[in-house]
């Protein structure tokens, strides 16, 4: 979240002032701090890049007019009914936005997003009441609206192109920790994988229940994490010795950045175990340990040539070496959660990466300053 330094433009100068406000701010967005601008707001700054996905999805969605127990004809005229039903409707709420019937908006507001939500769920409703497609419609546009809130908004594309760069530093931290934990991980995790009943657990389930209780793993390891995020944020503040504080909704943003980089090393870490596993288990658990301990030889999806022999890696290894490694990165994760040095000293190569970027903001905070002192003049 580094960048060039910069000396404050000549306050005398607005035209300059402004161009060094405008690239500071697009360096905040890039650098996954895209709060840090004062004027930022959710509608203007996020929905407003997501338009041309809105009107993509917009468009399909009125497909919901269609009703698959109808026939092809009467199919047909509903979906043009749909069509005329959502012009009209969009016509109306843009002529009470004072805008022209049939023009596309170029900033989307409260109204804007509700009708993105209201106006698909009505059609199926009107054509063939058909409630589950509304409702699943419904709850699809909430979910996209969150998604696109969180991922642009909080430019969260930028912090994890900001943490991958200088992953090896940030994971540096973690060193001591991960040397201090490996010896106790790599003891449970070996005596778990060779017993059939983790095989039988992991390997057998149904794809739901695999597929939840790793789910389950990712979130309790998440909750440990945001635990301990307003202590950090607070710490990064200190650190950085800012001249003025960080507003709440820039401290989630910052808290953010902290997350997506503490989980990123977890990732790290579980991927490593879950390949070590891998390796370990097609080298070592053969067909005939296979059968004997979950009734058959597995379902191999493809094998691998090794002096001479065949190793098989088959779908119970694959889920078997994910479970052991889910519960490593849960270990590992809360580890990191109650380790004071690791906290300190995480945060603290944090705070020398963020450092450019928090000098940059006391630079913008003075240009804002001045340019508000400059439209007050004017206005007296």
């Amino acid at each position: 979240m580094g960048g060039r330094r910069g000396s404050i433009p000549d306050v005398d100068e607005p035209l300059e002032r402004d161009r060094r406000i405008r690239e500071l701010e697009r360096r905040f967005r890039s650098a996954g701090l895209p709060l840090l601008a004062e004027d930022y707001s959710a509608t203007e700054d996020v929905f407003n890049r997501a338009i041309p996905l809105l009107a993509v999805v917009f468009v399909f969605e009125i497909l919901g007019a269609i009703n698959l127990d109808w026939p092809l004809a009467l199919n047909v005229l509903a979906l043009l009914g749909g069509v005329a039903l959502v012009l009209g409707a969009i016509g109306l709420l843009n002529v009470w936005r004072g805008r022209k019937f049939l023009s596309v908006p170029q900033k989307l507001g409260v109204p804007e997003l509700t009708a993105f939500v209201v106006f698909p769920v009505a059609l199926p409703l009107v054509f063939g009441g058909q409630l589950t497609s509304a409702l699943v419609t419904g709850l699809g546009n909430l979910v996209l609206l969150g998604l696109i809130w969180l991922v642009v908004g909080f430019g969260v594309f930028s912090i994890m192109r900001w943490v991958a760069t200088r992953f090896v530093q940030l994971l540096g931290a973690s060193l001591t920790l991960l040397v201090r934990a490996l010896p106790l991980l790599l003891f449970f995790s070996l005596v778990t994988f060779f017993t059939n009943e983790y095989w039988q657990l992991f390997g057998e389930a149904s794809d739901v229940t695999f597929y939840a209780g790793a789910g389950l793993f990712a979130l309790i390891t998440a909750v440990f994490l945001i635990v301990r995020l307003p202590g950090s944020v607070r710490d990064l503040e200190r650190g950085s010795s800012l001249a003025v504080p960080l507003r709440r909704r820039q401290r989630v943003n910052v808290g953010l950045v902290i997350f997506l980089a503490q989980a990123l090393q977890i990732a790290f870490v579980g991927v490593a175990i879950w390949l070590f596993f891998m390796a370990f288990g097609a080298l070592l658990v053969t067909p005939a340990i296979r059968k004997d301990w979950i009734g058959t030889d597995g379902h191999v999806l493809f094998t691998l040539p090794f002096f001479g022999e065949q190793l098989q890696i088959t779908k119970q290894l694959v889920r078997t070496a994910a479970g052991v490694a889910s519960f490593s990165a849960l270990y590992y994760a809360v580890a990191s959660a109650v380790d004071s040095t690791y906290r300190d000293e995480f945060i603290e190569r944090l705070t020398q990466q963020l450092h450019e970027t928090f000098r940059e903001r006391g630079e913008y905070l003075e240009l804002i300053a001045a340019q508000d002192r400059g439209v007050a003049s004017r206005v007296a």
